[in-house]
């Protein structure tokens, strides 16, 4: 089975969503992505124990500083899934896509570029 999923998304691979810092977000956002899409193991299920809730937890901190600086919150996310499932995956992957699509680009960007 081969996974599909929009050629917008780039997939960076952890060996838990529990590694994924709340810098490691704002700093793609920085960088000029869209919007951040952690995808991990359905919660009470993570091999580490943890790691799964305290991605949500950096997610939905993450969102707080967005709305904080007049961002809209929902250019960061967190969905969980199992390992099986991998259609899941390029759902909400395509969910995702059309939410930021939606949002449109990130503002910051358009900062990024008055300043250079």
């Amino acid at each position: 089975m081969r996974l599909t999923y929009p050629t917008s998304f780039r997939i960076i691979r952890v060996p838990c969503t529990g590694k994924v810092d709340v810098q490691h977000m704002l700093r793609a956002l920085e960088k000029g992505a869209d919007g951040v899409c952690i995808i991990g193991c359905m919660e009470g299920e993570c091999a580490y124990k943890t790691g799964n809730y305290r991605a949500r937890k950096r997610v939905e901190q993450v969102q707080r500083i967005l709305k904080a600086v007049d961002i809209d919150p929902e250019r960061a996310q967190m969905y969980n899934l199992s390992s099986s499932d991998g259609p899941l995956f390029g759902k909400y992957a395509e969910e995702m896509d059309e939410r930021i699509r939606k949002l449109g680009p990130n503002p910051m960007k358009s900062v990024q570029k008055s300043a250079a």
